[in-house]
């Protein structure tokens, strides 16, 4: 029965995978083939993502897509859809697509050190300004002018492999996490810095007092054991 990890494990792959003694790990490997909460929750804090074309010639293209947090939208089980801002106009990855709509795309977690790995196929649509004004995000918030829609539908994802990928964070985080850091130590500083409430004399009279009986008490007990007379002494 074919896998969802056929579409990227081809028989050519599969042999290498056998000539290099993986291919027991991968032969049952199968990769997720609708959106579900895990992948949800990943695009919904990307800012970037890699898309991956082919041309007629068979000759790979690679294109960036950025935008703030939410800028890529799942819109049903299989689909993800954003707003292709204008750039400069080079048409390479739509071209690409009109011979040939698959696609893969790359994204990259950088705080969690995980890669997300999604196969499909995309087409880009001009004709639809409701859909188009629906992905774009907040014209205040991030300035940028939208030109059409890119929507890629998902045939296979996977998430794996955090060898080598460092830990960074974005810059809007790291100063949150400062400022909350800086608030934890303002008040840990004021806590220590603050001055002990002086006794009320009632309360001075009645720790000289405890410390009188606790003083009376051991020389008490320091008196006993002087005139006790020694154990060994009268055993012997």
């Amino acid at each position: 029965m074919p896998l969802a990890s056929d579409i990227g494990f081809t028989e050519t792959v599969k042999a290498i995978q056998t000539r290099k003694g993986s291919r027991d790990i991968y032969a049952h490997v199968d990769w997720r083939t609708e959106i579900t909460q895990d992948l949800i929750d990943c695009t919904a804090k990307m800012r970037s993502i890699f898309v991956a074309t082919v041309n007629a010639d068979g000759h790979p293209y690679i294109q960036h897509r950025g935008g703030p947090p939410g800028f890529l939208h799942v819109l049903d089980k299989h689909t993800i859809a954003f707003a292709d801002f204008k750039g400069n106009r080079q048409g390479s990855t739509q071209g690409n697509l009109q011979d040939n709509p698959r696609t893969f795309v790359f994204m990259i977690d950088y705080l969690n050190q995980r890669r997300i790995k999604l196969w499909g196929r995309s087409e880009i649509i001009e004709d639809d300004p409701d859909l188009l004004a629906r992905l774009m995000p907040d014209r205040e918030a991030y300035r940028a002018l939208p030109e059409q829609v890119f929507k890629f539908t998902v045939e296979a994802w996977d998430i794996n492999c955090p060898q080598h990928i460092p830990k960074r964070v974005e810059a809007e985080d790291f100063v949150r996490m400062v400022q909350s850091k800086d608030t934890e130590i303002a008040a840990l500083k004021a806590e220590i810095e603050r001055p002990e409430p002086k006794a009320l004399p009632e309360q001075e009279d009645e720790t000289a007092e405890v410390a009188e009986n606790a003083a009376a008490d051991a020389a008490a007990t320091v008196a006993a054991d002087v005139a006790a007379p020694d154990a060994s002494a009268t055993s012997s």
